[in-house]
């Protein structure tokens, strides 16, 4: 599969249902996107949230309420069916995943499109590191923390991180690596020592799946894109869909491109 390819047919495959898995490892080089759709009546709110809190939500694109096309990241993408797995929320209650969310669509919908960390661990592995979920085979492990969001209107609660254990001097390339991409959350927010924020048992993440840490590393911790799904368990809208942890929207846009992509938005 070319690589131009790659991102577009695993959108086929994932469209067509023979692809339900974390999109974690997949069309490697390609910016992959957390979504979050909500009517048009909180679409401001929300919009405000993320310009307040840009580490967990890195802003890449806004589907208008009417299209379900990311015309800029994804030309002719289908944010109803093209991600492996959606979360619904109903008053505050996350009450389902899907495979497709096309029955339930309302035409005033507005979609949010996310940067997301697993669009920085090819960099990662391209200097040399070890991305252990991707080593694993597995969904990178989130917590939920103690440090509280910036409010706006309905939306607010706490902050969730991603966590990927590195040996203390790979930790600083990779804080290096990740830094220079805001797009995607960037520098981690904290090394070390969990309890520090939060997190009173390592081995029990809130989403995902635990990583295995060796003797002699540290877990690293990113803003993470499953954020706004804690905070719309607190919003209470009347219906919300967000992606499922770990099943991301592949867009078309490579990885190298993505600063001068932001830089044409601002």
């Amino acid at each position: 599969m070319s690589e131009e390819l790659a991102s577009r047919a695993l959108r086929e495959e994932i469209r067509s249902c023979r692809f339900e898995n974390v999109t974690s490892g997949q069309a490697m080089g390609f910016v992959q996107a957390n979504l979050v759709v909500v009517p048009q009546a909180y679409a401001f709110d929300f919009l405000l949230f993320c310009q307040r809190n840009p580490k967990p939500c890195p802003l890449l694109e806004v589907v208008e309420a009417g299209s379900v096309e990311p015309q800029r990241m994804a030309p002719g993408a289908d944010i109803r069916t093209d991600l492996p797995r959606y979360r619904v929320f109903r008053d505050g209650v996350m009450t389902e995943e899907k495979t497709t969310v096309q029955d339930i669509w309302q035409d005033d919908f507005v979609s949010f499109l996310l940067g997301c960390s697993f669009s920085f661990e090819k960099p990662l592995l391209d200097s040399g590191l070890e991305v252990r979920n991707l080593t694993d085979g597995v969904n990178v492990p989130m917590y939920r923390l103690n440090i509280a969001c910036r409010p706006s209107g309905p939306f607010e609660g706490p902050l969730v991180v991603s966590m990927r254990p590195f040996t203390p001097e790979d930790a600083i390339k990779a804080a290096l690596i990740t830094g220079a991409m805001p797009e995607v959350h960037g520098a981690p927010i904290h090394m070390g020592n969990p309890a520090a924020i939060g997190i009173s048992d390592i081995d029990k993440p809130d989403y995902g799946v635990p990583a295995n840490i060796r003797e002699g590393e540290v877990p690293v911790f990113w803003a993470c894109g499953v954020t706004p799904q804690e905070i719309l368990l607190n919003a209470k809208l009347p219906l919300a869909i967000t992606h499922a942890p770990g099943h991301m929207f592949v867009t078309d846009l490579r990885e190298e491109k993505l600063k001068m992509f932001r830089e044409t938005v601002r």
